[in-house]
């Protein structure tokens, strides 16, 4: 059995132009690993790839949920899994591409076996952030789990309120529940590969690709996002770009100052994720280029390799 591949890295780094190359290389389909492009209607504002580019090789896991839905790793994994079996089934290579770290990791290192958060727990959490902000949640996470807390670097918000959630919900430390996981792909069923770009090209091409966006249609996309009205909680209300553009529609903010934001929120999100895949998959190897020209050659090299 070949092994399937991962290609991760940051938001505009040119994963699905690889992924792509890829599938034609190897024969393969293209799962989607990126926790924004699961959801429908959000399409350019995700960069969902292009009807013209998801005709040239199968691809599964894109807009396949309502935004009104919350899907968690757990669901995504065990979907991705499947996915895999039916590809290889077919005698074809399972593509998995995105950048949400949590994603790989569950794949590659385990899912922590912890059951799901009621919205008691979440409501909790929640009112602890409105109360206190980033520094009530980093100081209650290390309250809950000092390991776990230890282990965040810089202001991931996301991260923090997991734990706190974990520790409301079920009065045990996520670290704890980490112990117990084990990997979803067994060793050897896999390769990986992570697009780590130099930060400031990354930057210029997140700037560009906003503008682009925009002139495509993103706010039209918002704007018909906006009229269903969701709890802003949701996974979906949170997408790049949305918070934004939202708050313009609300008549809060000014355009330029909506689209500044976006870029701004695109930027650094893009930094934590070059700061998770170093840490996490420091022994993946690297492309670095954005020429997509210089990407493929060391794709092709990569790909090659692999076959040996």
């Amino acid at each position: 059995m070949s092994p399937a591949w991962l290609i991760a890295g940051p938001t505009a780094a040119g994963k699905t132009a690889l992924a792509i190359a890829a599938a034609q290389g190897l024969d393969g389909e293209i799962i989607n690993a990126d926790s924004m492009q699961i959801y429908d209607g959000l399409h350019l504002i995700t960069a969902r790839p292009s009807a013209e580019e998801m005709a040239q090789i199968p691809h599964h896991l894109f807009g396949v949920a309502d935004p009104a839905e919350r899907w968690s790793v757990g669901r995504w994994s065990e979907a991705a899994l499947a996915l895999i079996e039916d590809v290889r089934a077919r005698g074809r290579m399972p593509i998995l591409v995105g950048g949400t770290g949590l994603y790989f990791n569950a794949l590659t290192v385990g899912l922590a076996p912890v059951p799901e958060i009621g919205e008691a727990a979440r409501a909790r959490a929640a009112a602890l952030e409105a109360e206190g902000g980033l520094d009530a949640l980093r100081a209650e996470a290390f309250v809950i789990d000092p390991v776990a807390a230890e282990r965040i670097q810089g202001a991931d918000r996301q991260r923090l309120l997991r734990i706190i959630e974990v520790g409301y919900e079920t009065g045990r430390k996520l670290s704890d529940f980490q112990q117990e996981t084990h990997p979803l792909l067994p060793e050897g069923s896999w390769r990986g590969l992570v697009i780590e770009p130099e930060r400031e090209a990354l930057y210029a091409r997140i700037n560009a690709r906003f503008d682009r966006m925009m002139e495509q249609g993103a706010m039209e996309e918002v704007q018909a996002f906006a009229e269903r009205e969701l709890d802003p909680e949701l996974p979906a209300m949170k997408a790049l770009g949305v918070p934004p553009l939202l708050a313009y529609l609300r008549g809060e903010t000014g355009m330029d100052v909506a689209v500044e934001l976006a870029k701004r929120d695109s930027r650094r999100y893009a930094k934590r994720q070059l700061t998770w895949f170093r840490n996490q998959t420091a022994n993946w190897p690297r492309i670095t280029s954005l020429d997509a020209g210089e990407a493929r050659e060391a794709l092709s090299a990569l790909l090659a390799d692999g076959e040996n």
